[in-house]
């Protein structure tokens, strides 16, 4: 046919969502599952193995900062396309994907065909964007930055907030994030006061006006 074969790797610690992957690309004649991973370090040693025309990446797994491995996917492989797709709503980690270095962010109940076109979009060089995703970066640029409170957090500091208002203890948050205790204690302290939000209380509280919890 004379198509050139995209080669992707699909990163997912979930064997149910990997196969439901599979199903929705073996519609596309131009495009392989030439591999999986199920964690951050299996996707990094996998890359560094063999070359990929894309990587599919899921932010939450296991043991793994999906938003680290990101950068570090990027940093070790800057012309590599990577496509987010993602269990958590645009509004909680898009733009943060995006400044990562992600080529795109799609949800993971968006619709097949949108799969399929973002993976085409991607390994041709161009971002795959949703209409919210590029007027709210519209936005950022013309407003010369971030407007609100929670988008002038780190990305660590900003996972730490969510942990917070989701009634996780220190000790679970450290763990999850494969921290100390007094480190999340330290930027616990520093988004309080990047925020002007004093206690745990007016933190949920923030949390859950904004929606940044599903």
């Amino acid at each position: 046919m004379g198509t050139t074969m995209i080669r992707l790797l699909i990163v997912d610690d979930h064997p149910v969502v990997r196969q439901g992957i599979r199903q929705i690309l073996a519609e596309a004649s131009d495009i392989a599952i030439a591999d999986e991973a199920v964690n951050g370090a299996d996707a990094m040693t996998k890359c560094q193995r063999a070359s990929w025309d894309a990587v599919l990446l899921d932010l939450s797994m296991p043991g793994s900062d999906g938003l680290e491995v990101l950068k570090q996917l990027r940093r070790a492989h800057p012309a590599l396309p990577i496509l987010v797709l993602s269990m958590h709503p645009e509004d909680q980690f898009a733009l943060r994907a995006i400044r990562a270095g992600a080529s795109g962010y799609l949800t993971k109940d968006s619709a097949p065909d949108e799969l399929v076109n973002a993976i085409r979009r991607v390994v041709q060089g161009g971002h795959y964007l949703s209409p919210w995703l590029s007027e709210r970066l519209a936005r950022e640029i013309a407003s010369g930055g971030a407007t609100s409170p929670h988008e002038q957090l780190s990305d660590r500091e900003y996972q730490v907030m969510l942990r917070i208002a989701s009634g996780k203890t220190r000790k679970e948050i450290a763990d999850e994030l494969s921290l100390s205790p007094k480190t999340v204690s330290t930027y616990r302290l520093r988004l309080s006061q990047k925020m002007g939000l004093a206690g745990e209380a007016e933190l949920t509280a923030y949390v859950f006006r904004n929606r940044l919890l599903d």
